[in-house]
């Protein structure tokens, strides 16, 4: 098997040094309308990690025994993104590459399947990677989880088992999985706070993949308990972007919209028919913006149990697809189809403790929401 290696600039002659196995180790609700109506598009920011020269590693003066509070990773460390094909993947890959990383491992499903302990234990130990992001997996929406759960519960809770043991067998430096808000209970307080899990029954409509989520960050945590590995998880909300699935069968609400307006206006139907009563209530991360997330969290976050990542702001299905309609298609007429399921009646994640630690997302749903419509227009 030969993993891609995608190097950006040339790499620095002198390897960097890798640690050994043993070093592992108030709500905000916000306002809907400052979310939809604010217009600056997002940007990246300046880079969290450090140079070449720096030593590959845990710094801030961590005494024996400490957990220290930072982790410094060269340009040239070796960083494996599981899943970099799908729009969490794609987004972290321009992330790293557009900071000048180096030596960015990756590898495509027709060449490693993630659910084979034993192909996936030959690519760490072939590939070592010091730096591991989690991000692959098997999503959907509504639709796909109703009828999929199966795959959905077996697809993810191997993928998560496998990378994470192959991680500490190579002795991987640091690794962290993305979760998803799905995991937190259906009637859950809002906004949500990380203390809600397991707190009360699942959303059926996603309960499969919510169970292999919640395995994900246990398995994370249980392998810091008896290991000692610096693995870390983070719970993104809702996302969208490039590398979006635009699939009407399979997508998520906001990319399966985006393309309702679109087919409407190519046929040119007034109409467009949405899932639900429009009532129900979601958070929305530019794909970008949950890039420069998971290279913060890298680097700051050492901690069990999940972090929470979004914009802490939520607006209607109905607002959602109100402001779509205006970019995509505008003048289009909404008809709800209240005969279909609404989902969680309301998901919007508390992000206080990561705002506390330095990182706020940057792009406004409609700025991202324009730049995504561009990006798929440019794929038609």
């Amino acid at each position: 098997m030969s993993p891609t290696r995608i190097n950006s600039v040339s790499r620095s002659s002198t390897p960097p040094q890798r640690n050994s196995p043993s070093s592992h180790g108030t709500s905000r609700s916000g306002s809907t309308l400052s979310l939809i109506d604010a217009r600056t598009p997002g940007h990246i920011r300046p880079v969290y990690w450090v140079g070449p020269a720096a030593t590959v590693g845990h710094v801030n003066g961590a005494g024996p025994g400490e957990r220290p509070t930072t982790t410094a990773i060269g340009v040239d460390s070796s960083i494996y993104v599981a899943g970099h094909g799908g729009l969490v993947g794609s987004a972290i890959i321009r992330r790293l590459s557009a900071a000048g990383f180096t030596n960015l491992i990756t590898a495509p499903r027709s060449e490693l399947d993630l659910r084979d302990q034993g192909a996936v234990n030959a690519f760490f130990a072939a590939n070592e990677p010091q730096y591991v992001f989690l991000v692959a997996g098997t999503v959907g929406g509504i639709l796909a989880n109703s009828t999929r759960p199966a795959e959905f519960l077996y697809d993810n809770m191997m993928i998560h088992a496998t990378v994470v043991e192959a991680a500490r067998v190579s002795g991987t430096d640091k690794l962290l999985y993305l979760g998803s808000s799905c995991i937190y209970p259906r009637l859950s307080s809002q906004p949500i706070v990380e203390s809600e899990l397991l707190s009360g029954p699942l959303e059926p409509t996603n309960e499969a993949y919510a169970i292999a989520k919640i395995a994900g960050i246990k398995l994370c945590d249980a392998y810091r308990t008896q290991y000692g590995c610096n693995f870390v998880s983070a719970m993104p909300t809702n996302l969208y972007g490039p590398n979006d699935n635009f699939d009407l069968t399979s997508s998520h609400v906001l990319p399966a919209l985006m393309r309702k307006f679109h087919e409407a206006k190519l046929r040119g139907e007034r109409e467009v028919e949405i899932w639900g009563s429009g009532l129900a209530k979601r958070e929305f991360l530019h794909v970008d913006d949950l890039a420069d997330a998971c290279m913060f969290l890298m680097r700051e976050y050492d901690e069990p149990g999940p972090i929470n990542v979004g914009t802490g702001l939520d607006c209607s299905i109905r607002e959602l697809a109100e402001l779509i309609g205006s970019i995509v298609h505008p003048g289009a007429e909404l008809v709800f189809d209240a005969s279909k399921p609404d989902g969680m009646p309301r998901k919007v994640l508390d992000v206080s403790r990561i705002n506390a630690m330095g990182w706020t997302a940057r792009t406004s749903l409609r700025a991202g929401i324009a730049s995504t419509y561009e990006w798929f227009l440019a794929q038609q």
